[in-house]
C-alpha cells in the first residue's frame, strides 16, 4: 500500500519527528477526547430531554443506546477499512461525520430525529476510536510508544469519567442542545489540524483485509443482537416482565450469528474479526484483562453515584467532589506507567495496577454506614491509580503484539474490548438492582465487590502475559 495518495506528512522508519508529533498528537487527544466523552456527556439530561420532546423515560435511554451500539458495530469494519485506505482518512471522515451529526442532535425537535442523530454521532465515533491507536503507533518512535499508549489511556479515562461533570457544567447555565453544539467548533479544529497533521499509512508488502459486505453485516448483526440481549436480561429482569425470556433468545441469536461469522474468518490471513490476532497468547490474554477490566470500572462508576447519594445521603457537589479523587488519582498515575512500559513486563504491571485497583474497590464495597469525606478519598485514589498502572501497558501490549500491517485491527480491537466491558458491566449493575431494589446501601456493595472479582480475575489474565 503506498502511502503517496494521501495529504498530509508521510510515516518515517520510526515515528514522526518533533515538532510534528506534537501536532499529530493534539489531534489525536482532543479527537478521542471528543469520541469518549459523549459516550456519558447525555446521562445527566435524560429527564430534561424526555420531558423537552415529550417521550417517555424508556425512549430516553435510548439517546445513550444508539450512540454506543452504533460505535461497537463499526468499529471492526472501519479498522479494516483503515488498513486498506488508510487511518488517516478513517479518522477524519470519523470526525467529520461526529461533527455535522451533533449539528442534527442539537437542532433535533423529537425524539425519534435525536436518537437517528446519535447513531450518526456513533459512527462518526467509531471512525476515530478504531484507528485512533494505530496512528499513535505511527506518530511515536518504537521506543517511546510506551508514552504515547499512557497519554491515549489517560485521555479515555478521565473523559469516561468526565461525562456528568462536564454536563452539569454545561447545563447549570444553558440547556441540553449546548451539550451538542460544543463539539462543532472542536470538531472542525480537529478536522482541519488533522489534515495536515496526521500521517499516512507506511507502504506495505501486505495486501489490506479482505472487505466482504456479508462479513460486515454479520459483524453488526452479532453486536446487535448481542448488546440488546444483554440490555433485554437487565431491563426486563428489573421491571419484572418477559424482557428476560426475551433477552435470553436475542442473546443465543447473537451467539449463533457469531459462531457461523467466526467460521468464515477463521481461515484468512487477514480477518475483519482479527481471530489471527487472537491466536496469539499474549495479544488473548491482553483483550480478557481489557474486557474484565472495564466491567469492573464500569460496575463501580455507576454504582457509587447511588452509594454516595441514595445510601449515604450527599448531595450531589459532595458525591461529585469524592468521585472527582478517582479520576484525578488516575491522571498522576498514568505517567508514571508510561514511563515504566519497556523498563518492566508490561503483563507484570498490569497485574500488579489490577490488584491496586480490585483492592480499592473491595475497600469501597466494605465502606461503613456513615464514613468519612477523606475514608472515601483515598479508596477512590486506590481505584484510579490501579486502573491507571493496568491500562497504558495492557493498551501497549494489545497495539504492539500485533504485526505494524495489522495495526488497525489491534487498534479495533482495544475499542471493542472497552465497550464490551463496559456493556457487561452495565447488565450485571441491572440484574443486582433488580434481585436488590431499594438503594439501601446493599445492592451497591454487592456490586463493587463484584467489581473487585472481575478486577482480580483481570490481573490474573495479565499476570499470564509474563510466562507466555
Amino acid at each position: 500500500m503506498s502511502a503517496h495518495p494521501q495529504a498530509g506528512p508521510v510515516t518515517i522508519t520510526d515515528g514522526l519527528a518533533q515538532p510534528a508529533r506534537r501536532r499529530a498528537m493534539r489531534v489525536i487527544i482532543l479527537g478521542l477526547m471528543l469520541a469518549v466523552l459523549d459516550t456519558s456527556l447525555v446521562n445527566l439530561a435524560l429527564p430534561d430531554i424526555a420531558r423537552q420532546l415529550q417521550s417517555d423515560s424508556a425512549r430516553s435511554i435510548w439517546v445513550v443506546n444508539a450512540y454506543q451500539l452504533a460505535t461497537l458495530i463499526v468499529l471492526l469494519p472501519l479498522a479494516a477499512l483503515g488498513e486498506r485506505l488508510g487511518y488517516r482518512r478513517v479518522y477524519l471522515v470519523g470526525i467529520a461525520l461526529f461533527s455535522v451529526a451533533s449539528l442534527g442532535a442539537m437542532l433535533a425537535a423529537s425524539m425519534p430525529a435525536l436518537i437517528a442523530a446519535r447513531a450518526l454521532q456513533g459512527l462518526g465515533a467509531a471512525g476515530v476510536m478504531a484507528v485512533n491507536a494505530a496512528l499513535v503507533r505511527l506518530i511515536y518512535p518504537r521506543a517511546q510508544l510506551g508514552q504515547g499508549m499512557a497519554i491515549n489511556s489517560l485521555v479515555v479515562a478521565t473523559a469516561s469519567m468526565a461525562g456528568p461533570s462536564v454536563a452539569a457544567a454545561i447545563l447549570s447555565v444553558a440547556s441540553w442542545p449546548w451539550l451538542f453544539a460544543m463539539n462543532l467548533p472542536l470538531g472542525l479544529y480537529i478536522w482541519r489540524l488533522g489534515r495536515r497533521a496526521l500521517p499516512a499509512n507506511p507502504p506495505s508488502e501486505h495486501d489490506g483485509p479482505r472487505f466482504s459486505l456479508i462479513d460486515v453485516l454479520l459483524n453488526g448483526a452479532m453486536f446487535t443482537l448481542i448488546f440488546l440481549g444483554g440490555s433485554h436480561l437487565g431491563v426486563g429482569a428489573a421491571a419484572q416482565e418477559g424482557g428476560g425470556t426475551s433477552g435470553g433468545w436475542l442473546l443465543l441469536a447473537g451467539l449463533a450469528v457469531g459462531a457461523l461469522y467466526l467460521r468464515r474468518q477463521w481461515h484468512r490471513a487477514a480477518p475483519l474479526f482479527p481471530v489471527d490476532l487472537l491466536r496469539i497468547p499474549v495479544f488473548a490474554l491482553s483483550m480478557g484483562s481489557s474486557v474484565g477490566a472495564f466491567c469492573a470500572q464500569m460496575l463501580g462508576f455507576l454504582s457509587l453515584p447511588f452509594l454516595l447519594l441514595e445510601a449515604q445521603g450527599r448531595s450531589h457537589l459532595e458525591a461529585g467532589l469524592l468521585i472527582t479523587a478517582w479520576p484525578l488519582a488516575t491522571a498522576l498515575v498514568a505517567p508514571l506507567a508510561g514511563r515504566l512500559i519497556g523498563r518492566h513486563p508490561d503483563g507484570l504491571l498490569g497485574g500488579i495496577g489490577m490488584a491496586v485497583f480490585a483492592a480499592g474497590l473491595l475497600a469501597l464495597g466494605l465502606l461503613p454506614a456513615r464514613p468519612a469525606d477523606w475514608d472515601v478519598v483515598w479508596r477512590m485514589a486506590l481505584c484510579g491509580a490501579g486502573f491507571a498502572l493496568f491500562q497504558s501497558p495492557n493498551n501497549h501490549t494489545i497495539v504492539t503484539t500485533a504485526p505494524l500491517h495489522r495495526s488497525g485491527a489491534a487498534s479495533g480491537m482495544l475499542g471493542t474490548a472497552r465497550l464490551t466491558g463496559q456493556t457487561l458491566g452495565a447488565v450485571v449493575l441491572a440484574a443486582i438492582f433488580a434481585l436488590r431494589p431499594g438503594h439501601d446501601g446493599s445492592a451497591e456493595s454487592l456490586a463493587l465487590l463484584l467489581a473487585a472479582g472481575f478486577a482480580l480475575a483481570a490481573g490474573v489474565c495479565s499476570s499470564l502475559r509474563v510466562r507466555a
